[in-house]
């Protein structure tokens, strides 16, 4: 059974899967358009940090962002080469929405590529009641990202 709850960015296999979800990023994106945490940013104070594991076996991880003002940013989705298609990824974002919405924040957004190799990724986002936006927070308009939201007081 996969369980998903609050985890260390700097534990050895989760820093292992960060590493190859930024070097995934930036030979997909050009440098300035990767948006992507590491290691020591998602440990920091306003990030909380979750894995799906199954037997203590690492298979993907996310985070929650606090910007402020009642919104929050999902960061660093990462579902392990071999958990793909698994349903990692949709299990590990209900637990992220479900704990923003513990956490009383009336808005989630997220930051994700435009190119084809993200396209799995919209899809997800798409089924969990996510809609395109403009940039949020401190982003600014990039053919390379496409921002996208959910309002969290609609459902």
């Amino acid at each position: 059974m996969i369980s998903y709850a609050p985890d260390a960015p700097d534990r050895a296999d989760v820093r292992t899967l960060l590493e190859e979800h930024l070097a995934d990023m930036f030979a997909t994106s050009p440098a300035e358009s990767v948006h992507a945490l590491d290691v020591g940013a998602l440990a920091g104070p306003a990030i909380s940090f979750w894995t799906a594991r199954e037997d203590g076996t690492l298979l993907g991880c996310g985070a929650i962002k606090d910007l402020g003002a009642g919104g929050a940013e999902i960061k660093s989705m990462r579902t392990a080469r071999d958990a793909r298609g698994r349903g990692v990824a949709g299990g590990l974002l209900g637990r992220l929405l479900a704990e923003a919405r513990e956490r009383g924040f009336g808005r989630v957004s997220l930051e994700t590529g435009s190119q084809d190799y993200f396209a799995a990724a919209r899809r997800l986002y798409l089924r969990h009641g996510f809609t395109v936006c403009p940039p949020f927070a401190h982003y600014s308009a990039d053919p390379n990202s496409v921002f996208m939201t959910l309002e969290l007081s609609e459902g």
